[in-house]
């Protein structure tokens, strides 16, 4: 992961964070993460894939 958010001098925590889910949300990064914490087998995905087209 090469996501960096800075946090701004005298800015809140939770909005840095709030930040930080964003930008990673919009990379993909959270749900790419997710789709890996388990193996799926290749017929798996392309049958994944398929459903998710229709």
């Amino acid at each position: 992961m090469d996501t960096e958010v800075r946090v701004k001098k005298g800015e809140a925590i939770d909005r840095a964070l709030r930040r930080l889910k964003k930008k990673l949300d919009k990379e993909g990064t959270l749900k790419d993460l997710r789709n890996r914490r388990h193996y799926e087998k290749p017929s798996e995905v392309k049958r994944r894939e398929a459903k998710m087209r229709h």
